[in-house]
């Protein structure tokens, strides 16, 4: 019986002149099962071809935990640069790879009653629309049937950039608002309150002219005898601006306020249909 090959260890060999050039991290002490200048520059290599940490670690047989702590180490600036060039070869192979699956499909054994009887190929065709979405996501991400305001069709760069120019757009736009509010003086927006007042108040005269020449002349003399009497009884009070504002509203205007709202009584209780009793009537 033949061991399953694992999947995570599938080479894809990257060209030679596509591969990080990088200097190795300097170890304190050579040792031939350690991290060799060789074994590092062989894991890089691996990780570009894989684009796992795991499956280049294990091409080397060192292990992930001494590969991230080799990361970490003083002078590694150059070997984590290989490492993020070579994962971004990883990645772009990977999707060239699911690319081809998702257009030719996979080739599967095909059995009937445990014989082998010949070959099948599969499509993925959410492989393929998942492709699409992050290849040509202003075509066929949810962008576009969501009227364009979601960011699940864009990919990570796509993202990135959209929110990158809502800011740019945003700075500008405030940019504009202050250039313009910075643009008028105190006088003007004085000013500009003073003609808004004056419309309101020109308006008000135009309105009591017309209701004015709506009524009757015996209404226009009371209404002037009214007025005559009215500013007597003001000068004969020495009243105030608050008591003249009261007074003109007239003695309606505050019965309303005067007078408590009425409480409806509570209906009688009703009479009880049987009447108990501890008499015994019967006895005698």
């Amino acid at each position: 019986m033949t061991r399953k090959a694992d999947p995570r260890t599938a080479r894809l060999p990257v060209k030679p002149g596509e591969l990080p050039d990088f200097a190795p991290v300097p170890r304190r002490c050579a040792r031939h099962d350690g991290w060799t200048p060789e074994r590092q520059r062989a894991f890089i290599e691996a990780l570009a071809d894989t684009g796992s940490v795991s499956a280049a670690c294990k091409a080397v047989d060192m292990s992930t935990v001494g590969a991230y702590y080799l990361r970490r180490q003083p002078g590694a600036q150059s070997f984590r640069e290989a490492w993020q060039k070579a994962l971004d070869l990883g990645v772009e192979r990977l999707e060239d790879v699911a690319m081809e699956r998702g257009i030719h499909g996979v080739e599967e054994p095909f059995y009937v009653y445990g014989n082998h009887v010949g070959t099948r190929t599969r499509y993925n065709d959410r492989l393929l629309m998942f492709l699409l979405r992050n290849r040509a996501p202003e075509r066929f991400g949810n962008s576009v049937t969501k009227g364009g305001g979601s960011l699940k069709g864009l990919n990570a760069v796509g993202k990135m950039e959209k929110r990158r120019l809502k800011k740019k757009w945003r700075a500008q736009w405030e940019a504009e608002q202050r250039a313009r509010d910075e643009g008028v003086s105190p006088a003007e927006v004085r000013a500009s309150i003073d003609r808004k007042v004056e419309a309101v108040r020109a308006e008000l005269e135009q309105t009591r002219a017309r209701q004015w020449a709506q009524m009757s002349k015996e209404t226009r003399k009371a209404w002037a005898r009214f007025t005559e009497l009215r500013d007597a009884d003001f000068a004969r009070l020495k009243a105030d601006e608050a008591m003249r504002t009261r007074l003109e509203r007239g003695p309606e205007a505050d019965e309303q306020w005067a007078k408590p709202p009425t409480k409806k009584a509570p209906p009688p209780p009703k009479p009880r249909k049987t009447a108990h009793s501890l008499k015994d009537k019967g006895w005698e």
